[in-house]
């Protein structure tokens, strides 16, 4: 008699899990980018600014904002993650095979909104903590980490401001985990379609990278909108459109500063958390009845 192949599928809080393990590593690249995304007038290389803040702050400086890091990541990533795990198992065909690319683009998009509404103001405060390393020390908000920065946010500014920016960053959102997600399941599809490959490390690592790249590039211009409208003060920038203007007056590359930042953090990000993902659905997801 033949042996069924085990499949495990993962739990819903896996992704946030793997997303916070792989944020450990990349956050001072996050931290770079978004200063570079910051930056009016005269641009500073990645390589200076790095410079800058570790001459300014020392190693610590890279990791400033930590703590409303790995909190976005807990509740953006668990909720985009989630949604789209959930969604995919149960509505994915009874015969295992894989749910069509349309339906996993659209289960995507659903979740990386919903991550994104949930996400926005841990996402507001890490973007604050992260450009505060570049500001004169009298302009600084020194927020001591993510709660306290969002306790302030709330009681200085009024709760809602907690979601400025909210419409670009669910938007990004959408992008990006349709980017990431939905791309790297039709990739690793792909790939093991080919039977030149087995679903291992080096699958998973591949796909993530490709997905990777795929994601940057769809949300560059939203990121950078988006850090823009989180990192302005009360009443600075009306409306979106306001944002836009100003931005493409700088030229059209002003809506992918930080690019190389951005793909140098999200590419490893990606692929860490894909791995970190593939590895808790291996030793710990659920066995998919029927497998």
């Amino acid at each position: 008699m033949n042996k069924v192949k085990e499949v495990r599928v993962s739990q819903w809080y896996f992704g946030g899990l793997a997303s916070a393990g792989a944020a450990c590593v990349t956050h001072p690249l996050d931290l770079l980018k978004v200063q570079m995304q910051t930056q009016k007038g005269k641009n500073i290389s990645m390589f200076k600014l790095t410079g800058i803040v570790l001459t300014n702050q020392g190693i610590t400086g890279l990791y400033n904002g930590i703590s409303a890091s790995l909190l976005r990541q807990l509740t953006y990533s668990t909720a985009r993650f989630g949604i789209y795990e959930m969604a995919k198992q149960q509505l994915g065909p009874k015969d295992g095979k894989p749910i069509s690319f349309f339906m996993s683009a659209f289960l995507a998009g659903l979740g990386g909104f919903a991550g994104g509404f949930v996400g926005n103001p841990a996402d507001l405060v890490n973007v604050r903590m992260q450009n505060d390393v570049k500001l004169p020390p009298e302009q600084r908000r020194n927020y001591k980490n993510a709660i306290h920065g969002i306790w302030r946010v709330a009681t200085e500014e009024g709760v809602m401001r907690l979601w400025a920016g909210a419409s670009m960053t669910c938007s990004r959102a959408v992008l990006m985990t349709i980017g990431q997600l939905s791309f790297y399941d039709k990739i690793k599809e792909l790939l093991l379609a080919t039977k030149r490959l087995e679903d291992n490390v080096f699958t998973h690592i591949t796909s993530s990278l490709l997905a990777g790249a795929i994601a940057t590039t769809l949300t560059q211009p939203v990121d950078v909108l988006k850090t823009r409208a989180m990192n302005a003060k009360p009443g600075e920038v009306k409306n979106i459109l306001v944002l836009v203007g100003a931005t493409a007056k700088e030229g059209l590359f002003a809506f992918f500063k930080g690019y190389i930042p951005a793909f140098a953090r999200l590419a490893p990000h990606t692929v860490l958390t894909f791995v970190f993902l593939e590895q808790l659905r291996i030793n710990f997801g659920t066995i998919k009845s029927g497998s």
